[in-house]
């Protein structure tokens, strides 16, 4: 049997699968859409890093509870025969990243100001004691009404108020951040890369800003539009612990500049959303050139295809260099 259908025999014994569809998506899972012969649909991601996919799966059920970000019910997770699984109702609408510049203006200033107001309430809701990457839960399997703390590595803790970070203070932490997506850069950004070490060097930073989650790809890629308003965001993967302000740079160049020329009436707009809920923090320009720094280039070693149609090749690399040029 695949992985697909030995997680659906083991969570849904009593139902007859008609159909499996692998949707493509990131480098760190396979994802594959399962139809019941009754008519329902589920959502079924699996990885070799079953620790990881577990923390995303506790963050997913933690956001959908407390905030309004519309997030796909967790139905079930845990691990097996040597990957972790995560089974989620399935969420209506088209992918946003293919929607989103036809979206007219007013659709699109909406969008933006509902990623301000969802990352507003992440930073109001979720409170760390350090910076880096979150513990990861213990490995297990739990299903929708399993209820309970979500357990750690370093133990017991409620929920998401706590983490087992690294002990840097911020400005090592940041610049390590910075320095790390500085050194991924391909050789197309050999010419500016000591301007961007200079840039990290120089920061005058917040002295102990508060740690606030950091949500790695909190972006319109992996979320879903119908009629012109979110209808569900979907990845949860590698969350940090970081400066507010880090998470409102690369959010908000996500948000503003991925898709459009003129990114201004965008980046109004989430501000106003993230206002709407709590001030805007403290964004110096170094947190911008991490930002689009830690976009410009994936996990596997590739640049990002910024846009739709997708920026590909040259056109992708001019795309984030002219944002750097901008920035320094």
């Amino acid at each position: 049997m695949t992985p697909v259908a030995t997680v659906l025999a083991r969570e849904f014994p009593e139902r007859r699968v008609a159909a499996t569809a692998r949707v493509p998506n990131g480098n760190h899972k396979q994802t594959a859409v399962a139809t019941f012969a009754d008519g329902g649909e589920v959502v079924v991601q699996t990885a070799t890093d079953a620790a990881a996919l577990a923390l995303e799966a506790a963050l997913s059920r933690a956001v959908r509870e407390r905030t309004s970000i519309p997030v796909p019910r967790v139905l079930a997770s845990g691990a097996l025969d040597g990957f972790g699984y995560v089974v989620a109702e399935r969420a209506p609408g088209d992918e946003l990243h293919e929607r989103f510049v036809s979206l007219d203006a007013t659709a699109q200033r909406r969008v933006a100001r509902s990623f301000g107001v969802g990352l507003g309430q992440l930073h109001e809701r979720f409170s760390f004691d350090g910076y880096g990457r979150l513990g990861r839960p213990a490995r297990g399997r739990q299903r929708a009404d399993g209820g309970g703390a979500a357990e750690f590595e370093s133990g017991p803790v409620r929920g998401f108020d706590a983490v087992s970070a690294d002990d840097s203070d911020w400005g090592t932490w940041f610049s390590a951040h910075a320095r790390e997506g500085i050194a991924a850069l391909p050789p197309a950004f050999d010419g500016v890369r000591e301007q961007l070490e200079e840039a990290v060097a120089a920061a005058s930073l917040p002295p102990n800003p508060p740690a606030r989650l950091y949500p790695w790809d909190f972006r319109p890629g992996n979320a879903l539009v119908t009629d012109g308003r979110v209808t569900a965001v979907l990845d949860w993967g590698q969350p940090m612990a970081a400066a507010p302000g880090l998470a409102v740079a690369k959010v908000e160049h996500l948000v503003a500049d991925w898709y459009v020329e003129d990114g201004a009436p965008l980046r109004r707009a989430f501000r106003a959303g993230y206002e709407s809920v709590r001030p805007l923090p403290a964004v110096p320009r170094a947190y911008r050139v991490a930002a689009v720094v830690r976009s410009a280039v994936d996990s596997a070693g590739e640049v990002t295809r910024p846009g739709y149609p997708e920026r590909t090749g040259s056109a992708a690399v001019d795309f984030h260099r002219a944002r750097l040029d901008a920035l320094l």
